[in-house]
Protein backbone atom coordinates (compact mmCIF):
# COMPACT_ATOMS: atom_id res chain seq x y z
CA UNK A 1 0.00 0.00 0.00
CA UNK A 2 1.18 3.49 -1.24
CA UNK A 3 1.62 5.82 2.01
CA UNK A 4 0.29 9.45 1.50
CA UNK A 5 3.64 10.64 1.71
CA UNK A 6 4.33 8.56 -1.23
CA UNK A 7 1.82 9.59 -3.06
CA UNK A 8 2.23 13.37 -2.48
CA UNK A 9 6.19 13.01 -3.04
CA UNK A 10 5.93 12.57 -7.02
CA UNK A 11 3.89 15.42 -7.87
CA UNK A 12 5.90 17.81 -5.71
CA UNK A 13 8.94 16.89 -7.09
CA UNK A 14 7.54 17.48 -10.34
CA UNK A 15 6.61 20.97 -9.63
CA UNK A 16 9.98 21.75 -7.80
CA UNK A 17 11.56 20.27 -11.89
CA UNK A 18 9.32 22.86 -13.18
CA UNK A 19 10.43 25.87 -11.10
CA UNK A 20 14.22 25.49 -11.48
CA UNK A 21 13.98 24.52 -15.20
CA UNK A 22 12.62 28.00 -15.55
CA UNK A 23 15.85 29.96 -14.10
CA UNK A 24 17.94 27.21 -15.39
CA UNK A 25 16.93 28.00 -18.83
CA UNK A 26 17.56 31.84 -18.56
CA UNK A 27 21.22 31.84 -16.70
CA UNK A 28 21.97 34.86 -16.92
CA UNK A 29 19.39 36.61 -16.60
CA UNK A 30 18.96 34.87 -13.15
CA UNK A 31 22.13 35.92 -12.06
CA UNK A 32 21.96 39.61 -13.28
CA UNK A 33 18.51 39.54 -11.27
CA UNK A 34 20.22 38.47 -7.92
CA UNK A 35 23.00 40.79 -8.29
CA UNK A 36 20.69 44.04 -8.54
CA UNK A 37 18.83 42.14 -5.63
CA UNK A 38 21.96 41.83 -3.39
CA UNK A 39 23.22 45.54 -4.46
CA UNK A 40 19.73 46.96 -3.36
CA UNK A 41 19.07 45.38 -0.05
CA UNK A 42 23.16 46.12 0.58
CA UNK A 43 23.20 49.55 -0.09
CA UNK A 44 22.39 50.42 3.15
CA UNK A 45 24.37 48.46 5.33
CA UNK A 46 27.95 49.87 6.59
CA UNK A 47 29.24 47.46 4.14
CA UNK A 48 27.38 49.32 1.18
CA UNK A 49 28.09 52.89 2.22
CA UNK A 50 31.58 52.05 2.88
CA UNK A 51 31.89 50.74 -1.00
CA UNK A 52 29.73 53.12 -2.15
CA UNK A 53 27.13 50.84 -3.31
CA UNK A 54 24.85 53.54 -4.65
CA UNK A 55 26.57 54.34 -7.68
CA UNK A 56 26.80 50.52 -8.86
CA UNK A 57 24.59 50.03 -11.56
CA UNK A 58 26.39 46.20 -13.25
CA UNK A 59 29.09 44.13 -12.54
CA UNK A 60 32.45 46.40 -13.79
CA UNK A 61 31.10 49.38 -11.15
CA UNK A 62 31.17 46.12 -8.84
CA UNK A 63 34.60 45.05 -9.41
CA UNK A 64 36.07 48.89 -9.36
CA UNK A 65 34.36 49.26 -5.57
CA UNK A 66 34.86 45.86 -4.17
CA UNK A 67 37.94 44.14 -3.68
CA UNK A 68 38.07 40.15 -3.81
CA UNK A 69 38.56 39.59 0.21
CA UNK A 70 38.67 36.55 2.85
CA UNK A 71 38.28 36.12 6.13
CA UNK A 72 40.38 38.07 7.51
CA UNK A 73 39.47 41.33 5.21
CA UNK A 74 35.99 40.59 6.40
CA UNK A 75 36.71 39.85 10.31
CA UNK A 76 36.71 44.00 11.29
CA UNK A 77 32.61 43.90 10.37
CA UNK A 78 31.87 40.37 11.77
CA UNK A 79 32.96 41.88 14.88
CA UNK A 80 30.94 44.49 15.05
CA UNK A 81 27.98 41.89 14.42
CA UNK A 82 29.24 39.47 17.19
CA UNK A 83 29.64 43.22 19.68
CA UNK A 84 25.41 43.50 18.66
CA UNK A 85 25.67 46.32 16.12
CA UNK A 86 22.83 45.76 12.86
CA UNK A 87 23.24 46.75 9.25
CA UNK A 88 26.41 45.77 9.18
CA UNK A 89 27.08 43.25 6.35
CA UNK A 90 23.05 42.72 6.21
CA UNK A 91 20.59 44.29 7.47
CA UNK A 92 19.52 43.65 10.71
CA UNK A 93 21.20 41.07 12.68
CA UNK A 94 22.43 37.27 11.06
CA UNK A 95 20.11 34.42 13.07
CA UNK A 96 23.19 32.28 13.06
CA UNK A 97 26.89 32.41 13.16
CA UNK A 98 28.62 29.10 11.60
CA UNK A 99 31.45 28.67 13.58
CA UNK A 100 34.36 27.00 10.99
CA UNK A 101 37.87 26.57 12.14
CA UNK A 102 39.79 28.01 9.18
CA UNK A 103 43.69 26.83 8.60
CA UNK A 104 44.95 30.36 8.48
CA UNK A 105 42.49 32.41 10.44
CA UNK A 106 41.77 30.22 13.42
CA UNK A 107 37.84 30.28 14.22
CA UNK A 108 35.92 31.85 11.72
CA UNK A 109 32.50 33.09 12.20
CA UNK A 110 30.12 33.17 9.26
CA UNK A 111 26.54 34.79 9.39
CA UNK A 112 23.59 33.21 8.10
CA UNK A 113 21.00 35.18 7.75
CA UNK A 114 17.09 34.29 7.42
CA UNK A 115 17.17 34.61 3.57
CA UNK A 116 20.55 32.83 3.70
CA UNK A 117 19.01 29.61 5.75
CA UNK A 118 16.43 29.33 3.51
CA UNK A 119 18.21 29.26 0.18
CA UNK A 120 19.86 26.08 2.33
CA UNK A 121 17.29 23.85 3.27
CA UNK A 122 15.28 24.73 -0.54
CA UNK A 123 18.53 23.39 -1.77
CA UNK A 124 19.07 19.79 0.20
CA UNK A 125 14.95 19.44 -0.24
CA UNK A 126 15.40 19.85 -3.78
CA UNK A 127 18.44 17.65 -4.89
CA UNK A 128 16.00 14.95 -2.87
CA UNK A 129 13.09 15.56 -4.99
CA UNK A 130 14.47 16.30 -8.53
CA UNK A 131 16.35 12.33 -7.50
CA UNK A 132 12.82 11.35 -7.18
CA UNK A 133 11.77 13.35 -10.46
CA UNK A 134 14.21 11.65 -12.46
CA UNK A 135 14.14 7.83 -10.99
CA UNK A 136 10.88 7.89 -9.82
CA UNK A 137 12.02 6.54 -6.45
CA UNK A 138 10.01 7.15 -3.48
CA UNK A 139 10.21 3.54 -1.62
CA UNK A 140 13.07 5.70 0.99
CA UNK A 141 10.39 8.14 1.95
CA UNK A 142 9.09 5.50 4.54
CA UNK A 143 12.29 4.51 6.17
CA UNK A 144 14.68 5.88 8.17
CA UNK A 145 17.22 8.23 7.54
CA UNK A 146 20.29 9.18 9.24
CA UNK A 147 22.17 12.76 8.54
CA UNK A 148 25.24 12.26 10.18
CA UNK A 149 26.46 15.43 11.50
CA UNK A 150 27.73 18.10 14.15
CA UNK A 151 25.77 18.43 17.52
CA UNK A 152 23.04 20.62 17.03
CA UNK A 153 23.57 22.75 20.41
CA UNK A 154 23.97 26.14 19.83
CA UNK A 155 25.53 29.08 22.03
CA UNK A 156 23.94 32.78 21.84
CA UNK A 157 26.29 35.77 21.72
CA UNK A 158 23.99 39.03 21.80
CA UNK A 159 21.00 37.85 20.50
CA UNK A 160 23.20 35.56 17.87
CA UNK A 161 22.64 31.74 17.94
CA UNK A 162 26.74 30.00 17.04
CA UNK A 163 26.88 26.51 16.29
CA UNK A 164 28.24 24.28 13.11
CA UNK A 165 26.42 24.06 9.94
CA UNK A 166 25.24 20.79 10.00
CA UNK A 167 24.32 21.04 14.05
CA UNK A 168 22.02 24.18 12.73
CA UNK A 169 20.78 22.32 10.31
CA UNK A 170 19.82 19.86 12.37
CA UNK A 171 17.00 22.73 13.79
CA UNK A 172 15.59 22.94 10.03
CA UNK A 173 14.41 19.06 9.24
CA UNK A 174 11.06 19.57 7.95
CA UNK A 175 7.76 18.05 10.30
CA UNK A 176 7.30 15.37 8.01
CA UNK A 177 10.59 13.76 8.08
CA UNK A 178 11.21 14.07 12.33
CA UNK A 179 9.72 11.18 12.60
CA UNK A 180 11.60 8.87 10.22
CA UNK A 181 14.93 11.03 11.53
CA UNK A 182 17.37 9.21 12.94
CA UNK A 183 19.52 9.14 15.81
CA UNK A 184 17.53 10.91 18.35
CA UNK A 185 18.11 14.16 19.92
CA UNK A 186 20.17 13.15 22.92
CA UNK A 187 22.49 11.19 21.01
CA UNK A 188 22.84 13.82 18.30
CA UNK A 189 24.30 16.28 20.80
CA UNK A 190 27.08 13.92 21.88
CA UNK A 191 30.01 16.34 20.90
CA UNK A 192 33.03 13.62 21.16
CA UNK A 193 32.70 11.95 17.85
CA UNK A 194 33.84 8.27 18.49
CA UNK A 195 31.09 8.06 21.70
CA UNK A 196 28.74 9.90 19.30
CA UNK A 197 29.19 7.29 16.65
CA UNK A 198 28.70 3.78 18.85
CA UNK A 199 25.61 5.63 20.29
CA UNK A 200 24.31 5.93 16.31
CA UNK A 201 25.29 2.35 15.89
CA UNK A 202 23.37 1.45 19.28
CA UNK A 203 20.06 3.56 18.12
CA UNK A 204 20.10 2.40 14.36
CA UNK A 205 21.04 -1.01 13.26
CA UNK A 206 17.85 -2.59 14.39
CA UNK A 207 15.67 0.16 11.89
CA UNK A 208 14.53 0.35 8.41
CA UNK A 209 17.39 2.60 7.34
CA UNK A 210 16.56 3.87 4.22
CA UNK A 211 18.66 6.98 3.37
CA UNK A 212 22.50 7.50 4.68
CA UNK A 213 23.86 11.12 4.68
CA UNK A 214 27.26 12.77 5.90
CA UNK A 215 30.90 13.30 4.67
CA UNK A 216 32.11 9.90 3.15
CA UNK A 217 34.89 9.64 5.89
CA UNK A 218 32.74 9.60 8.46
CA UNK A 219 29.87 7.62 7.01
CA UNK A 220 32.86 4.89 6.40
CA UNK A 221 33.45 4.94 10.29
CA UNK A 222 29.73 4.53 11.19
CA UNK A 223 29.52 1.46 8.67
CA UNK A 224 32.82 -0.29 9.70
CA UNK A 225 31.80 -0.15 13.66
CA UNK A 226 28.10 -1.53 12.00
CA UNK A 227 30.30 -4.26 10.21
CA UNK A 228 32.35 -5.35 13.49
CA UNK A 229 29.29 -5.01 15.46
CA UNK A 230 26.96 -7.66 13.63
CA UNK A 231 29.92 -9.42 11.59
CA UNK A 232 27.07 -8.55 8.27
CA UNK A 233 27.36 -6.08 4.84
CA UNK A 234 25.66 -2.60 5.87
CA UNK A 235 23.00 -3.98 2.84
CA UNK A 236 22.59 -7.05 4.85
CA UNK A 237 21.95 -4.78 7.81
CA UNK A 238 19.77 -2.33 6.06
CA UNK A 239 17.56 -4.01 3.00
CA UNK A 240 15.94 -1.00 2.19
CA UNK A 241 18.76 1.03 2.14
CA UNK A 242 18.51 2.48 -1.40
CA UNK A 243 20.22 5.96 -1.09
CA UNK A 244 23.25 7.79 -0.05
CA UNK A 245 23.55 11.46 -0.10
CA UNK A 246 26.89 13.06 0.77
CA UNK A 247 29.30 16.49 0.41
CA UNK A 248 32.51 18.21 1.32
CA UNK A 249 34.46 15.63 -0.67
CA UNK A 250 35.08 13.75 -4.07
CA UNK A 251 32.97 10.43 -3.65
CA UNK A 252 34.70 8.35 -6.49
CA UNK A 253 38.12 7.56 -4.32
CA UNK A 254 35.95 6.20 -1.64
CA UNK A 255 33.23 4.10 -4.03
CA UNK A 256 34.85 0.95 -3.98
CA UNK A 257 35.22 0.57 -0.42
CA UNK A 258 31.79 1.78 0.73
CA UNK A 259 30.65 -0.64 -2.45
CA UNK A 260 32.50 -3.55 -0.71
CA UNK A 261 30.93 -2.60 2.51
CA UNK A 262 27.54 -1.84 1.54
CA UNK A 263 27.64 -5.36 -0.72
CA UNK A 264 25.75 -3.93 -3.25
CA UNK A 265 25.56 -0.46 -5.30
CA UNK A 266 22.95 2.48 -4.07
CA UNK A 267 22.27 5.38 -5.77
CA UNK A 268 23.71 8.40 -4.43
CA UNK A 269 23.13 12.27 -4.59
CA UNK A 270 25.97 14.96 -4.27
CA UNK A 271 25.80 18.43 -2.62
CA UNK A 272 28.07 20.98 -2.23
CA UNK A 273 27.06 22.77 1.08
CA UNK A 274 29.15 24.96 3.02
CA UNK A 275 29.07 27.44 6.16
CA UNK A 276 28.62 30.58 3.30
CA UNK A 277 25.98 28.66 1.32
CA UNK A 278 24.70 25.78 -0.43
CA UNK A 279 26.09 26.13 -4.07
CA UNK A 280 25.08 23.50 -6.33
CA UNK A 281 23.63 19.77 -6.47
CA UNK A 282 23.78 16.85 -8.25
CA UNK A 283 20.68 16.82 -10.62
CA UNK A 284 20.84 14.14 -12.93
CA UNK A 285 22.24 9.93 -11.65
CA UNK A 286 24.45 10.35 -15.00
CA UNK A 287 25.75 13.34 -15.46
CA UNK A 288 29.58 14.31 -14.33
CA UNK A 289 29.01 17.58 -12.14
CA UNK A 290 26.23 19.38 -10.02
CA UNK A 291 23.64 22.14 -10.98
CA UNK A 292 25.36 25.48 -9.93
CA UNK A 293 21.82 27.10 -7.74
CA UNK A 294 21.72 30.58 -9.69
CA UNK A 295 18.60 31.15 -7.43
CA UNK A 296 19.52 30.99 -4.53
CA UNK A 297 20.86 34.72 -3.70
CA UNK A 298 24.30 34.23 -4.14
CA UNK A 299 26.28 36.38 -7.59
CA UNK A 300 29.18 33.53 -8.42
CA UNK A 301 32.26 35.63 -9.76
CA UNK A 302 35.09 33.08 -11.28
CA UNK A 303 39.07 34.03 -11.38
CA UNK A 304 41.00 31.55 -13.18
CA UNK A 305 43.18 29.39 -10.55
CA UNK A 306 46.45 29.89 -12.47
CA UNK A 307 45.71 34.07 -12.66
CA UNK A 308 44.56 34.21 -8.84
CA UNK A 309 47.89 35.46 -6.96
CA UNK A 310 48.76 38.02 -9.82
CA UNK A 311 48.28 41.54 -8.68
CA UNK A 312 44.77 42.60 -10.43
CA UNK A 313 43.04 39.11 -12.00
CA UNK A 314 40.38 39.01 -14.00
CA UNK A 315 36.72 38.23 -12.40
CA UNK A 316 34.53 36.93 -14.86
CA UNK A 317 30.68 35.95 -14.54
CA UNK A 318 28.88 32.50 -15.74
CA UNK A 319 28.49 33.83 -19.34
CA UNK A 320 32.63 33.95 -20.00
CA UNK A 321 33.10 30.71 -17.78
CA UNK A 322 35.16 27.68 -20.09
CA UNK A 323 35.12 24.41 -19.53
CA UNK A 324 36.97 22.33 -17.87
CA UNK A 325 39.23 24.98 -16.68
CA UNK A 326 40.12 25.33 -12.82
CA UNK A 327 38.46 28.59 -11.39
CA UNK A 328 38.66 30.00 -7.97
CA UNK A 329 34.65 30.78 -6.94
CA UNK A 330 34.21 34.15 -5.54
CA UNK A 331 30.47 34.24 -4.11
CA UNK A 332 28.33 37.91 -2.64
CA UNK A 333 25.82 36.62 -0.61
CA UNK A 334 22.36 37.48 0.82
CA UNK A 335 24.25 36.68 4.42
CA UNK A 336 26.53 39.51 3.55
CA UNK A 337 29.37 38.45 2.38
CA UNK A 338 31.07 40.31 -0.82
CA UNK A 339 33.16 39.18 -3.35
CA UNK A 340 34.29 36.22 -1.20
CA UNK A 341 36.67 33.83 -1.54
CA UNK A 342 35.92 30.48 0.00
CA UNK A 343 38.99 28.67 -1.15
CA UNK A 344 37.56 26.02 -3.28
CA UNK A 345 38.35 25.81 -7.00
CA UNK A 346 35.61 24.29 -9.33
CA UNK A 347 35.26 23.29 -13.05
CA UNK A 348 32.81 23.36 -15.17
CA UNK A 349 31.30 20.39 -16.83
CA UNK A 350 28.48 21.89 -18.54
CA UNK A 351 27.08 25.16 -19.79
CA UNK A 352 23.24 23.77 -20.03
CA UNK A 353 22.31 23.80 -17.46
CA UNK A 354 25.38 25.43 -15.56
CA UNK A 355 27.14 21.80 -13.70
CA UNK A 356 30.37 22.20 -11.49
CA UNK A 357 32.66 20.07 -9.52
CA UNK A 358 34.53 20.51 -7.35
CA UNK A 359 38.46 20.46 -8.15
CA UNK A 360 40.15 21.13 -5.23
CA UNK A 361 41.21 24.71 -2.53
CA UNK A 362 43.20 26.83 -3.73
CA UNK A 363 45.89 26.37 -0.99
CA UNK A 364 45.98 23.06 -1.40
CA UNK A 365 48.02 22.21 -4.00
CA UNK A 366 51.62 20.72 -5.09
CA UNK A 367 53.74 23.28 -6.45
CA UNK A 368 57.02 22.63 -5.16
CA UNK A 369 58.88 22.50 -8.21
CA UNK A 370 56.01 24.21 -10.55
CA UNK A 371 54.17 21.65 -11.30
CA UNK A 372 50.64 22.82 -9.57
CA UNK A 373 49.20 19.54 -8.91
CA UNK A 374 45.60 19.79 -7.42
CA UNK A 375 43.17 17.54 -5.57
CA UNK A 376 41.40 16.45 -8.56
CA UNK A 377 44.03 15.13 -10.72
CA UNK A 378 45.26 13.01 -7.43
CA UNK A 379 41.81 11.76 -6.79
CA UNK A 380 41.16 11.26 -10.56
CA UNK A 381 45.23 9.06 -10.64
CA UNK A 382 43.54 7.33 -7.52
CA UNK A 383 40.54 6.33 -9.26
CA UNK A 384 41.89 4.61 -12.94
CA UNK A 385 44.74 2.67 -11.07
CA UNK A 386 42.79 1.17 -8.71
CA UNK A 387 39.68 0.62 -11.05
CA UNK A 388 38.99 -3.30 -11.75
CA UNK A 389 41.44 -4.12 -9.27
CA UNK A 390 40.84 -5.69 -5.55
CA UNK A 391 42.49 -2.65 -3.72
CA UNK A 392 40.66 -0.64 -1.70
CA UNK A 393 41.87 2.87 -0.39
CA UNK A 394 40.28 4.30 2.88
CA UNK A 395 41.97 7.47 2.59
CA UNK A 396 45.19 9.47 1.16
CA UNK A 397 46.98 12.33 1.62
CA UNK A 398 50.12 13.68 -1.33
CA UNK A 399 53.00 16.06 -0.07
CA UNK A 400 56.06 16.62 -2.02
CA UNK A 401 59.55 15.29 -1.05
CA UNK A 402 61.90 17.72 -1.43
CA UNK A 403 64.62 16.36 0.28
CA UNK A 404 65.25 12.63 0.02
CA UNK A 405 68.20 10.60 1.60
CA UNK A 406 69.12 9.61 -2.19
CA UNK A 407 67.85 10.22 -5.51
CA UNK A 408 65.87 13.18 -7.12
CA UNK A 409 62.68 14.57 -5.17
CA UNK A 410 59.11 13.58 -5.67
CA UNK A 411 55.56 13.23 -4.54
CA UNK A 412 54.58 10.76 -1.64
CA UNK A 413 51.48 9.40 -1.53
CA UNK A 414 50.72 8.54 2.34
CA UNK A 415 47.62 5.91 1.40
CA UNK A 416 45.85 3.49 4.04
CA UNK A 417 44.62 0.62 2.43
CA UNK A 418 42.38 -1.53 3.53
CA UNK A 419 42.95 -4.49 0.63
CA UNK A 420 46.01 -3.80 -0.72
CA UNK A 421 48.04 -4.09 -3.78
CA UNK A 422 49.77 -7.15 -4.35
CA UNK A 423 52.81 -4.85 -5.78
CA UNK A 424 53.10 -1.42 -4.21
CA UNK A 425 55.66 -0.29 -7.27
CA UNK A 426 53.06 -1.17 -9.63
CA UNK A 427 50.77 0.85 -8.12
CA UNK A 428 53.07 3.69 -7.39
CA UNK A 429 53.86 3.33 -11.70
CA UNK A 430 49.79 3.63 -12.45
CA UNK A 431 49.12 6.90 -10.37
CA UNK A 432 52.28 8.18 -11.98
CA UNK A 433 51.48 7.44 -15.75
CA UNK A 434 47.82 8.89 -14.68
CA UNK A 435 49.51 12.02 -13.44
CA UNK A 436 51.77 12.70 -15.72
CA UNK A 437 48.31 12.40 -18.27
CA UNK A 438 46.70 14.93 -16.84
CA UNK A 439 49.21 17.79 -15.69
CA UNK A 440 51.91 18.38 -18.44
CA UNK A 441 53.82 20.48 -16.06
CA UNK A 442 54.48 17.25 -14.00
CA UNK A 443 54.93 15.13 -17.29
CA UNK A 444 57.64 17.86 -18.16
CA UNK A 445 59.13 17.70 -14.53
CA UNK A 446 59.37 14.05 -14.50
CA UNK A 447 60.95 13.88 -18.33
CA UNK A 448 63.21 15.96 -17.86
CA UNK A 449 64.19 14.44 -14.70
CA UNK A 450 64.11 17.11 -12.36
CA UNK A 451 61.52 14.60 -10.79
CA UNK A 452 61.49 11.23 -10.19
CA UNK A 453 58.30 8.89 -10.08
CA UNK A 454 56.15 9.27 -7.11
CA UNK A 455 56.74 6.91 -4.20
CA UNK A 456 54.11 5.20 -1.57
CA UNK A 457 54.36 5.35 1.95
CA UNK A 458 51.63 3.12 3.59
CA UNK A 459 49.83 4.25 6.82
CA UNK A 460 49.08 1.76 8.84
CA UNK A 461 45.14 0.89 9.41
CA UNK A 462 43.08 3.85 11.30
CA UNK A 463 46.09 5.99 10.94
CA UNK A 464 44.65 8.83 9.58
CA UNK A 465 41.87 8.64 12.22
CA UNK A 466 44.56 8.86 15.00
CA UNK A 467 45.80 11.75 13.19
CA UNK A 468 42.26 14.05 13.18
CA UNK A 469 41.91 12.51 16.45
CA UNK A 470 44.75 14.20 17.45
CA UNK A 471 44.34 17.44 16.18
CA UNK A 472 41.15 17.76 17.68
CA UNK A 473 39.65 17.68 14.48
CA UNK A 474 37.74 13.68 14.31
CA UNK A 475 34.38 14.21 12.63
CA UNK A 476 31.92 16.68 11.76
CA UNK A 477 32.63 18.45 8.61
CA UNK A 478 36.37 17.85 9.35
CA UNK A 479 38.19 16.63 6.37
CA UNK A 480 42.38 15.64 5.12
CA UNK A 481 43.29 17.84 3.08
CA UNK A 482 44.13 15.91 -0.22
CA UNK A 483 46.89 17.50 -1.25
CA UNK A 484 49.38 20.04 0.59
CA UNK A 485 52.56 22.19 -0.55
CA UNK A 486 54.48 21.29 2.96
CA UNK A 487 54.73 18.04 4.88
CA UNK A 488 53.03 19.35 7.97
CA UNK A 489 50.32 16.81 7.84
CA UNK A 490 52.41 13.94 6.96
CA UNK A 491 55.14 14.61 9.33
CA UNK A 492 52.65 13.95 11.90
CA UNK A 493 52.22 10.09 11.53
CA UNK A 494 54.38 9.04 14.11
CA UNK A 495 53.56 5.05 12.82
CA UNK A 496 53.65 4.79 9.26
CA UNK A 497 55.69 1.54 7.67
CA UNK A 498 58.23 2.66 5.13
CA UNK A 499 57.67 2.75 1.47
CA UNK A 500 58.96 -0.13 -0.96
Amino acid sequence: MISLKSAIAKPFAKQVFRSIQKWAKKPIETQEKVFQDLISQGAGTVFGKDHDFISINNHADFIKRVSIRDYEALKPYVERIIAGEENILWKGKPLYFAKTSGTTSGVKYIPITKPSIEAQVAASRNAILLYIHETGNVKFVDGKMIFLQGSPVLKQKNGINIGRLSGISAHYVPKYLQKNRMPSWKTNCIEDWETKVNAIVEETVNENMTVIAGIPSWVQMYFEKLQQKTGKKIGDIFKNFNLFIFGGVNYEPYRAKFENLIGRKVDSIELYPASEGFFAFQDKQGEKGMLLQLNSGIFYEFIKAEDFFNDNPKRITIKDIELGVNYVMIISTNAGLWAYNIGDTVQFTSTNPYRVIVSGRIKHFISAFGEHVIGKEVEQAMQESIANTDVRVTEFTVAPQINPEQGLPYHEWFIEFENEPENLTDLARKLDESLQKQNTYYFDLIEGKVLQQLKITKVKKGGFQEYMKSVGKLGGQNKIPRLANDRKIVDSFSSVKSHK
